[in-house]
């Protein structure tokens, strides 16, 4: 989708929403389905692999992307993009036993672990509008994703600039910034969402029940998901984003 046409796209889903608020959002629920929200199932992901699984509008527009970049003598690789629900599971629970087996109570490992790591059915990666970047280098980093490597001297620094000049206009927003006034999940300067498909499905998903989803999911340390908790999470890990990601 063009610029252009997204911007266009934006504003009038938020007069919609503005005069028509019922029809808008009866319009939005049929949009998506619960599988394709919390990661449990989604016809519109394309491809084979961990790091090339993406929504295919997401797909179609970072390739261009990547073009794009590569003329600069920028190259963009994917380190994650599409993330199920049981990978992310698999990905909190293994965490959360680590982090309660060094003696920390359930709560403190719960909160230690989504500083980076969502809670499964809540990851922006379930919805395949989402990918962690780096660029191609002589050698690999043991752990690329630290946001020392995006900055100063770092190995991803060209890729940061190239991305802060040009992604927006390709569609795809830093999710997580280095606002010091934002909370939830620290800054990734890694972390892209690719709007003009994140956007709605974020619309919808705010509707959805989270304390129902956690229970009936039998997520490792849910009963310690107060209503407080949870309210806390959604404002803050999941809505304390780019605003223009809202």
């Amino acid at each position: 989708m063009k610029r252009n046409t997204f911007i266009k796209t934006v504003a009038l889903t938020g007069i919609g929403l503005g005069v028509l608020p019922n029809l808008s959002f009866s319009m939005l629920q049929n949009k998506f389905t619960l599988p394709q929200l919390i990661g449990k199932g989604n016809p519109d992901i394309v491809g084979n692999t961990y790091t090339s699984k993406m929504h295919k509008e997401a797909k179609k527009e970072f390739l261009k992307m990547q073009m794009e970049a590569r003329k600069d003598g920028i190259e963009i690789d994917v380190i994650s993009a599409y993330r199920s629900f049981n990978r992310q599971k698999q990905i909190f629970e293994k965490k959360y036993k680590k982090y309660t087996s060094q003696g920390l109570t359930p709560l403190d490992a719960i909160y230690k672990i989504i500083e980076y790591s969502t809670i499964p059915g809540t990851s922006r990666h379930h919805w395949g509008t989402d990918i962690d970047i780096v660029s191609l280098l002589p050698s690999p980093l043991e752990n690329p994703l630290q946001a020392k490597h995006f900055h100063g001297n770092g190995k991803f620094c060209k890729l940061k600039e190239w991305m802060d000049a040009n992604s927006e206009k390709l569609g795809f927003y830093l999710v997580y910034t280095d606002n010091p006034k934002r909370k939830g999940f620290k800054y990734e300067p890694w972390h892209y969402s690719y709007a003009p498909v994140s956007i709605p499905m974020l619309q919808e998903y705010k509707q959805l029940d989270l304390k129902e989803i956690f229970t009936k999911e039998k997520v490792l340390g849910s009963e310690f998901f107060t209503e407080n908790f949870i309210e806390q999470y959604r404002n803050e890990n999941i809505l304390d984003i780019n605003p223009k990601l809202l």
